[in-house]
């Protein structure tokens, strides 16, 4: 029988097949025997191992699943996610796994509407546009919005978390996608407003230098009340967990929420945008 060598530094793909191989060896298992713990063929298990197949995110909880990873820090989901989301700002995939275990998450946008509340439709304009600009591919496009539905449905948890958002008045005027997909992420929006565990407001244009923030905003509460917050530059994101730093920009996001309009008024502004362009 002839065996393929693997050289795992050619790529993220091959290491993870590599890694794969050398973890089905170690507990005995041939290829066969992994399937029969796993949804896919021996031969497919090959094709991953080789490189000839790139591996999903079904495959890659399958086995996890049949190796006993699932939800350790040597999961090939994590792995498969890093490989997969690798173009995504250093620092995003690690706001993305305390996002999931939030009890509050604060959000202030300007310009666009927040991810976690992007309708499929408006999420696909965004990331087909990034496409034809070059700055991604198709398939990256298609990626990241499959990763933005992941993340949103990860809240829909038994218990979700208080969502505090604060919409600069520009998310919502700024057209994007024409008047249906607009229309249809309004209307998104005046749902969520109306969820018990949603706080939405916008910041209207006539605060003027009363806006406490100029960038955008995410601050998380976790579960032992300690507070994260994530940033972004054009060139990267970064966590921040650190009292000196955080505390002050949750006062700031307090500041900004008093002075933005009241939930009621925002969703009347919603509405009035929503029916002058229908």
């Amino acid at each position: 029988m002839n065996r393929k060598e693997l050289n795992p530094d050619a790529s993220p793909q091959a290491a993870y097949g590599a890694r794969l191989r050398r973890l089905r060896e170690a507990r005995g298992w041939t290829q066969d025997d992994l399937s029969a713990h796993m949804d896919y063929s021996s031969v497919h298990i090959s094709g991953v191992e080789t490189g000839r197949k790139s591996p999903t995110l079904r495959f890659s909880r399958s086995v996890d699943s049949a190796l006993g990873l699932a939800g350790t820090g040597e999961s090939f989901e994590r792995e498969y996610r890093e490989i997969k989301h690798g173009g995504l700002l250093e620092g995003f995939p690690e706001y993305v796994g305390y996002e999931g275990r939030a009890v509050e998450i604060r959000i202030y946008n300007i310009g666009i509407i927040p991810g976690l509340l992007q309708t499929p439709e408006y999420a696909r304009v965004l990331a087909d546009s990034a496409a034809r600009r070059g700055a991604i591919t198709p398939e990256q496009a298609d990626e990241r919005v499959s990763f933005l539905m992941e993340r949103q449905s990860a809240l829909e948890r038994q218990r979700p978390p208080m969502l505090f958002v604060v919409l600069d008045e520009s998310c919502i005027r700024r057209p994007v996608g024409g008047q249906a997909v607009m229309n249809a992420q309004l209307e998104r929006l005046i749902e969520c407003a109306a969820c018990p565990t949603t706080i939405l407001q916008v910041a209207p244009f006539d605060i003027g230098e009363r806006r406490t923030v100029d960038l955008p905003v995410n601050l998380l509460t976790m579960p032992d009340r300690s507070v994260v917050a994530y940033a972004e530059s054009q060139a990267q994101g970064h966590v921040d967990r650190e009292p000196a730093t955080v505390l002050p920009m949750l006062t700031a996001y307090h500041q900004l929420q008093g002075e933005a309009l009241s939930q009621t008024a925002s969703a009347l502004m919603m509405k009035e945008i929503r029916e002058v362009s229908s």
